[in-house]
């Protein structure tokens, strides 16, 4: 897995590409946490180059989401990606795009619980 961190404006991008299992989920793990040391108004998880998404991965996302009750967090998925998220109903908790330019166009802020 590669995983890649960017600003766009105010928002951060995290990029990740290839798989993510029980294996590769602690160094996106990392990087979602290094990310939300900064604070960011809007962090961007962009999962759209990735081909397995395994249970870690979402756990990873949960506790992102969980971590960051008051930024948005913005999940960019691919199908292998999306397909968890839905079928675990992580998608009524998480924000999930078809695209990074949707994710980062989007206006919404997820509210605090």
């Amino acid at each position: 897995m590669d995983v890649r961190t960017e600003t766009v404006g105010s928002t951060v991008v995290l990029t990740a590409a290839g798989e993510i299992d029980m294996a590769s989920a602690p160094d996106l793990q990392s990087a979602v946490e290094e990310a939300l040391r900064a604070e960011p108004p809007v962090l961007v998880v962009d999962l759209s180059g990735v081909g397995f998404f395994g249970s870690a991965g979402l756990s990873v996302l949960l506790v992102a989401a969980e971590a960051a009750p008051e930024r948005s967090l913005r999940v960019v998925a691919s199908e292998p990606v999306r397909r968890p998220i839905e079928i675990t109903g992580l998608d009524r908790v998480l924000q999930v795009f078809a695209t990074r330019d949707d994710a980062l166009a989007s206006e919404e802020v997820r509210p605090s619980e």
